[in-house]
């Protein structure tokens, strides 16, 4: 991949601070690095540019500049660097330094992509790349309230991660009568908040989606669900099975008894899909990755064996996931720094978890007795 390579001017003295390091690994962070990235070289930094989106630039430099730890003159000096670049291409918005004269050209390229067929349920997606600013009235924040509706104020692209687990109560009643207009209303609303989730889920960023499927009522909601997140031209990558290695799952009366008329199945697992926004490949610095290299090689492996969590009685909730399960999500789909939403927080364990790991977080639930517990538990790290 080509760059236009320039030289950012900064002092022997700026170059040769570790706090300069810490800056430029934070400015990094805020960027796709195949676009856009400021890499040393010897005794200077150098800024290797591909394409990028001038008023997101200047909004990071912005808030860069409101941390006291950071020299505003470098920033300064990395924002004239890019605006003084007088010769590139638009496309899409963005300014676009190299190979803007003309397309790269494969033969037989678009055969063999459909030859191929890689994720081709994704094809006609128009993600947009940029990256923005979470406000910071919603950092680090448990807010009470409709998440479809507070989702709905946020901008675009300003999370790295969402993982979640849908309840099947929000705001809903369930009369006898009326099952399945319920059910209707129920996905009607789901649908509603994960289009919102994929609205503000960041290019590159992970969706992770814990689900139950409603076996009693023969409802298969992970079908449900990864279909409409598919059919948002969401790549999937992957489901992990969540074991319940303690839990307990003896035989049944209900369905036919000791005949295949009707068997009634149970199971001892529940479901995690795993989606990804525009590719695969999510940006970061490795340095941010605090998965160990034992846990990679385990949690790669797509099934956990979790206990579930024995303690909801403390929080009168009726589906605590346990903090190791939030754990592994987080630590294998994001980096230290990254900022998670659960748009389902509950009582607050993907929260608590994502502090616990140098995440910033936003929660969001509708019931002020959960989001209060959630609240106590994070100012107290409280485990369950």
């Amino acid at each position: 991949m080509s760059y236009r390579v320039v030289s950012l001017p900064l002092t022997k003295d700026q170059v040769g601070k570790a706090s300069t390091e810490v800056l430029i690994e934070e400015l990094n962070s805020r960027f796709n690095p195949n676009d856009l990235s400021v890499v040393k070289s010897g005794d200077r930094y150098e800024v290797h540019l591909r394409q990028a989106v001038v008023s997101y630039v200047e909004t990071v430099v912005n808030d860069l500049q409101k941390d006291s730890r950071h020299d505003p003159t470098i920033l300064s000096n990395f924002l004239a660097t890019l605006k003084e670049q007088s010769s590139y291409g638009l496309r899409g918005g963005k300014r676009v330094y190299v190979d803007y004269n003309a397309e790269r050209k494969i033969e037989g390229r678009k055969e063999k992509e459909a030859r191929r067929g890689r994720h081709f349920y994704t094809n006609g997606a128009s993600f947009d790349e940029q990256m923005n600013v979470l406000p910071e009235p919603y950092i680090e924040q448990i807010l009470c309230g409709d998440s479809e509706a507070i989702l709905a104020q946020l901008p675009d692209n300003c999370f790295d991660l969402i993982f979640t687990s849908p309840p099947y109560n929000f705001g809903l009643g369930y009369d006898a009568q009326e099952d399945s207009a319920q059910w209707q209303k129920y996905f009607e609303k789901l649908f509603a908040i994960l289009d919102e989730c994929v609205r503000v889920l960041k290019f590159g960023g992970r969706l992770a989606i814990n689900i139950q499927p409603l076996y009693s009522d023969y409802i298969p909601s992970h079908h449900m669900i990864s279909k409409k997140l598919m059919d948002a031209k969401m790549i999937w990558k992957g489901e992990i099975l969540w074991e319940k290695n303690n839990y307990n799952c003896k035989y049944t009366a209900w369905g036919s008894w000791k005949s295949p008329s009707n068997p009634y199945l149970k199971y001892t697992w529940e479901f995690i899909e795993v989606f990804c926004k525009g590719t695969l490949q999510k940006p970061g610095n490795r340095v941010d990755a605090d998965i160990s290299a034992d846990d990679f090689k385990k949690w790669v492996v797509g099934k956990w064996s979790i206990a579930p969590e024995k303690n909801m009685k403390v929080f009168d909730h009726p589906a605590v996931f346990p903090e190791e399960l939030a754990r592994r999500v987080i630590q294998l789909f994001s980096f230290k720094g990254d900022i998670v939403l659960d748009p389902f927080v509950g009582v607050g364990t993907t929260c608590v978890v994502a502090k616990k790991l140098g995440r910033t977080y936003l929660g969001i639930d509708n019931s002020e007795k959960y989001c209060e517990t959630a609240r106590s538990r994070i100012q107290e790290q409280i485990p369950l």
